[in-house]
């Protein structure tokens, strides 16, 4: 890989619903930024007697180590490294003397959510929090002059901070954090902290070394499935296999005197074996005979769910999630008219730490170890399902071995380790799903059909588009949410916000809920929908006799940032001049998650069915770049992610239940396979984008305009292992 920088539920739980939604009320109250924490309280958050608490965000030691507290989780993404850049950047302290730790959720809670969101999902951890990042640091510093100056009798106004030093500007005068911590903490935070100018930042824009990294190397990182606790028992777990099924019976004759077996626990849709260890707990729940209920779902195939989709792209009507103009007649009198559809499958999470997690219930109190993307999701289901208040839950926050959205919003892995462990209180259980469990019980990306219909004039440009979407909706079954106008958001990113210049439009969503659980998957819909809106484009482009990327120019000429990314793209990969012989090329541009992102694809057909990829050039442009070596770690990681998905991804349904249990039959991309990636960087400042899922949105597109560039053949449908296509060495 090479780098180019152009720095411009299925699984119901104890308590009622309605208590787990007050709980994550509870935790959803207003934010405050650099509250004192009082003694005794920053004794119970971890802070040591001899260190000192400026803010929330900000403990200095008597060694002059700045502790920078961290809110949300860390799974590879390198946020954990990214977000206290924020507030060291503005603190002025020595990058070099910090050291980062979690915030503990429960003090979370204690402290009306004093660290605001910690969810790490949406890419949002720097979009979403920079403000009040920057503004924990300034404060803390502020705090620390004022503490300087009183000391030295001057006016705050005339003193300095840097590389963790105050300095009175007029008398040359010097003290350290260290020094004035203890005095600075006794100060009244100011209403008002003024930000740096980006001209002026010294850590923001600097390539620093992720801290996860070196344990992550040597193999000292501790991952949820990695928690020790001293007589700990362990539960193996299997779930109905059809989504919506219960436990009808379960006969444990078979394993009764087994070795090391402690229990059988009997959920509502699932089973568990507890024993002294996890390998006899699996084996003996293989041995159990159990039988269930699969439901009304039995009978459930992915034929018959595409039947379902299918309704939804031939009901009369469906909700309208952007219109503009008179489409219907515009294409009644436009010269040409195109149709087509696209599908993109179910897929699953793999993430290579399975699910799972260790609770201890004892005297009211539970405490839960977990790999997750949400130390307040966690918190909130581990105490409805106890019912215990929110103040009664500690959860200790692992390193997770891959997100991807599969720890966020459905908690299942909580839910069902906190009812195991409620059958043997006083123990601390872990409770580890087996990878084929993991596989056959994940929320998946939702299954998704598009129909789009365009119209162009006589000089090929378009005058009419519409685009019908029948999905599954993640905020109507996984969080339970209401729709406004019948419209899930998700479901249609790229096309309510179309940017294209089109006169008449008209983006329509028919939700379509078949029984598979759906759940935010990597870029969510931006990692779908491209593939019907980019693809679709490059078929107009072709239909106009015009050139995919100065097509894609023309409608974007009002949209500078859309414009500007693309460009950047096509500009490094050298769009416009000769290819090699045999060499194809196709383009994509997407809008996701407050940044913007293109990229181009070339490949080369070595035969009819194997195909090479030559090499990938990606720009983004997020706004502005904290820590430009993880921006392009992201954007490659996003690419290897999506190019899994576009060749073997698919999660498909017989008898109501998953049929692919492993990497066996659900494939990841190898290093042997992987492409050159080159990413550019292209910030343009004013705003704050995310970065770890808009790297994968315009990957797939790419990709399938640049086999039809090669072929002639329109592929609309995923994965390509179905279309006969294989990925070989360049």
């Amino acid at each position: 890989m090479t780098t180019k920088l152009a720095m411009k539920s299925a699984t119901k739980f104890a308590a009622s619903r309605r208590t787990f939604l007050k709980q994550s009320a509870a935790l959803g109250g207003g934010l405050t930024v650099g509250i004192y924490l009082p003694d005794a309280l920053a004794a119970k958050a971890g802070v040591k007697a001899a260190d000192t608490e400026v803010n929330a965000w900000v403990v200095v030691r008597p060694d002059e180590t700045v502790v920078i507290r961290y809110a949300r989780s860390e799974m590879g993404q390198g946020s954990m490294t990214s977000a206290p850049m924020l507030v060291a950047e503005e603190l002025g302290c020595d990058w070099k003397r910090v050291r980062i730790e979690y915030v503990l959720p429960n003090e979370h809670v204690r402290r009306k959510r004093a660290w605001g969101d910690m969810a790490s999902v949406g890419s949002r951890t720097i979009r979403f929090s920079q403000e009040y990042l920057r503004k924990g640091g300034a404060t803390a510093r502020e705090m620390l002059i004022a503490a300087a100056a009183q000391e030295w009798d001057v006016p705050p106004n005339e003193c300095a901070a840097s590389m963790g030093v105050i300095t009175h500007k007029l008398s040359g005068r010097k003290t350290s954090f260290g020094k004035v911590a203890n005095a600075a903490a006794k100060m009244q935070p100011p209403e008002f902290v003024q930000l740096k100018d980006p001209k002026d930042w010294t850590i923001i824009g600097k390539s620093m070394p992720r801290v996860d990294i070196p344990a992550s190397v040597t193999g000292a990182q501790r991952y949820g499935i990695d928690t020790q606790l001293p007589g700990m028992v362990y539960a193996a777990v299997a779930q109905c296999p059809v989504f919506g099924g219960k436990l009808k019976s379960v006969d444990s004759a078979a394993i009764k005197g087994r070795r090391g077996v402690i229990k059988v626990v009997s959920l509502e849709s699932a089973v568990a074996v507890i024993a002294d260890n996890w390998w006899r707990a699996k084996e003996a729940l293989g041995a159990l005979k159990v039988e269930w209920d699969p439901g009304a779902n039995g009978k459930v195939t992915s034929a018959s769910i595409m039947e379902f989709l299918r309704v939804g792209l031939d009901q009369p009507t469906a909700p309208v999630a952007k219109k503009s103009g008179d489409a219907d007649k515009a294409l009644a009198s436009a010269a040409k008219v195109l149709e087509a559809e696209y599908y993109t499958p179910y897929l699953a999470h793999a993430t290579m730490e399975p699910m799972g997690c260790t609770v201890l219930i004892k005297n009211g109190r539970v405490d839960v170890w977990a790999s997750t993307q949400t130390g307040e999701g966690t918190l909130a289901a581990a105490a409805a399902t106890a019912g215990v208040p929110l103040e009664n839950v500690y959860v200790h926050r692992m390193q997770a071995g891959g997100g991807f959205g599969r720890r966020g919003g459905s908690q299942d892995f909580t839910r069902i380790g906190v009812q195991i462990a409620k059958s043997m209180e006083g123990t601390p259980v872990k409770a580890l799903w087996t990878r084929e469990e993991d596989m056959q019980h994940d929320f998946y990306r939702p299954a998704a059909m598009y129909r789009l219909k365009a119209g162009l004039d006589a000089s090929g440009n378009p005058v009419a588009w519409t685009t019908r979407i029948a999905m599954p909706s993640l905020l109507a079954t996984l969080l339970r949410l209401p729709l406004k106008d019948g419209i899930d958001p998700p479901a249609v990113e790229g096309f309510a916000d179309f940017p294209y210049e089109v006169p008449n439009l008209r983006m329509e969503y028919a939700m379509r809920n078949p029984h598979v659980p759906v759940g935010f998957w990597r870029a969510v819909g931006w990692s779908q929908n491209p593939v019907a809106r980019e693809c679709f484009l490059d078929e107009l482009a072709h239909a106009a006799g015009k050139d995919p990327y100065e097509y894609r120019r023309a409608l974007l000429a009002h949209e500078k940032r859309p414009l500007g990314v693309l460009e950047a793209a096509a500009k490094a990969a050298g769009w416009g001049k000769p290819l090699p012989a045999g060499v194809h090329r196709g383009i994509a541009v997407t809008e996701p998650y407050g940044a913007y992102t293109s990229a181009v694809v070339e490949i080369s057909m070595k035969n009819d069915k194997e195909f090479a990829i030559q090499r990938i050039v990606q720009a983004i442009d997020c706004g502005y770049v904290v820590n430009p070596d993880n921006v392009v770690a992201q954007t490659q990681g996003a690419s290897v992610y999506g190019l899994s998905a576009i060749l073997w991804g698919e999660i498909t349904i017989k008898d109501g239940r998953v049929e692919q249990s492993h990497f066996g039959d659900y494939r990841m991309l190898s290093i042997a396979e992987m492409p050159k990636i080159e990413v550019v960087l292209a910030p343009t400042g004013g705003f704050w984008g995310g970065v770890g899922e808009p790297g994968l949105a315009p990957i797939a597109p790419a990709l399938l305009n640049a086999i039809f560039a090669a072929t002639g053949k329109r592929i609309r449908s995923l994965p390509l292992k179905n279309h006969g296509l294989t990925l070989v060495k360049a």
